[in-house]
């Protein structure tokens, strides 16, 4: 069960030292309860209260991590079943399949695929994650040429290895050196030699049942051998078995604490159809339904951009509003006469913003300004978008050195701070520009810089 900050506070020296970047133990405390910090940036703490409260934090689906640096991949850590209760952690992995049984030309396709397809949406970079590397035929030979062929053609790529020859796994793993991957296989029949090799190559195990409940036992061998990360399969190769399980493997983890289930799911969409819509359609389901991982058969833009937009809006926090960085963006390759606009940092609103001022042609320079996420009138209704804090943002932000003129344009909705502004900013021109981004396009070409 987990444990309460109070809880937490007690098994700290109290010291209140700070070193851990936070004030006071107390909150500190709190913070680790809440899952917002880890026990192990306090310096004080001994191993033995950071074990037992690290077991008892955990969240009910354990978190998994492989790969590295760049190619590093985290799945699991999910503590609720709806995403509105919190909200979900972790974005469900998306893997392409390659195996020992595809051409030459065949890999490569989808190796160029995976590296090329990649989408900017409200500031958020949307790509597949994973190649899933399959033996298809028991040819350790053939298996770690295509492994090897895989690093040598992605350097972001987390890696799958699949295969029912555990010394084949052993081998792939090898050669993925520091880019640990996860290595898929165990079943009833090979579970103990699947053990020790996963033990000897420090690599998470992916496990497959006969069923739900042959799921269970697997998991319950596994973990008696030694081993703590687990993705699981329940075998199911059928949309509604498959959604059924990780239903109930969720609810199971989740509101009952049952640890066997308490892992990451890998879903296995590739094998269930082969048709591609289908296979998209299926993948949309089991996204929404708890797959940490989900295995296409290839990638095509059409299938997988709406598949990274459902999973960019699942796995965003309900709680928490999307924003772009604070900074000075250029549109359109803006000089030293250029226009210059300001709005908040809502994505939204800079989306819209930036797209209108691109679609009209003409160089700007946009300033956005944090406003935690804000639109404009409710940033300036809560005292995040004043003039104060406007001027401060552009005496730093740099803006000064790129323009020769001192005209600045609001948003329309802020008409009423022109002439505070003009009071914060002497010498400077503040210019109403439009309400709505729509008529930003044919404001921006009247403009002129005042004499």
């Amino acid at each position: 069960m987990a444990l309460t900050g109070i809880q937490i506070l007690k098994m700290l020296p109290k010291k209140n030292c700070g070193e851990c970047a936070i004030p006071t133990c107390l909150a500190f405390a709190m913070k680790v309860a809440a899952g917002q910090a880890e026990i192990e940036k306090c310096p004080y703490v001994t191993d033995e209260t950071k074990a037992t409260i690290s077991e008892a934090s955990a969240p009910p689906i354990r978190t998994i991590k492989f790969g590295s640096g760049d190619s590093a991949f985290t799945t699991g850590g999910e503590t609720c079943l709806f995403r509105h209760e919190k909200r979900f952690e972790n974005p469900t992995g998306i893997a392409v399949l390659v195996t020992t049984a595809m051409s030459d030309a065949d890999v490569d396709g989808r190796i160029e695929r995976f590296n090329s397809l990649s989408y900017e949406r409200v500031g958020v970079i949307m790509q597949a994650d994973l190649i899933a590397v399959k033996d298809a035929d028991g040819d350790q030979g053939k298996f770690t040429a295509l492994v090897r062929k895989v690093i040598d053609g992605s350097a972001r790529a987390s890696l799958i290895l699949m295969s029912d020859k555990a010394v084949n796994l052993a081998a792939g793993a090898k050669i993925c050196g520091d880019r640990t991957p996860l290595l898929y296989g165990a079943t009833a029949d090979n579970a103990a030699e699947m053990a020790v090799m996963a033990k000897e190559a420090g690599c998470p195990l992916g496990l497959r049942g006969s069923n739900l409940d042959g799921t269970v036992e697997l998991s319950e061998k596994l973990q008696a051998e030694g081993l703590k990360d687990l993705v699981i399969d329940s075998g199911a190769r059928t949309l509604r078995a498959c959604l059924e399980d990780n239903v109930v493997s969720r609810r199971a983890a989740i509101k009952s604490k049952f640890k066997p289930l308490g892992f990451p799911i890998i879903s296995f969409p590739c094998e269930m159809t082969d048709d591609p819509m289908m296979e998209a359609m299926i993948s949309s389901v089991l996204i929404a339904k708890y797959a940490g991982i989900v295995v296409l058969s290839d990638l095509q833009g059409d299938i997988l951009f709406p598949l990274l937009l459902e999973q960019l809006n699942i796995f965003t926090d309900p709680q928490r509003p999307m924003v772009v960085q604070e900074d000075v963006y250029n549109i359109n390759g803006p000089d030293e006469n250029s226009p210059m606009l300001i709005t908040c940092n809502f994505s939204l609103t800079y989306f819209i913003v930036s797209g209108e001022i691109e679609g009209s042609k003409v160089p700007s320079w946009l300033l956005i300004k944090d406003t935690e996420g804000l639109s404009v009138l409710t940033a300036w209704a809560a005292g995040k978008f004043g003039a104060d804090l406007i001027a401060q943002f552009i005496n730093k932000s740099g803006i000064l050195d790129k323009v020769k003129h001192r005209d600045l344009i609001i948003p329309g909705y802020l008409a009423s701070l022109k002439g505070e502004l003009e009071e914060e900013l002497p010498g400077w021109t503040i210019i109403i520009g439009p309400r709505e981004a729509g008529h930003l396009p044919a404001f921006l070409k009247e403009w002129k810089p005042a004499a």
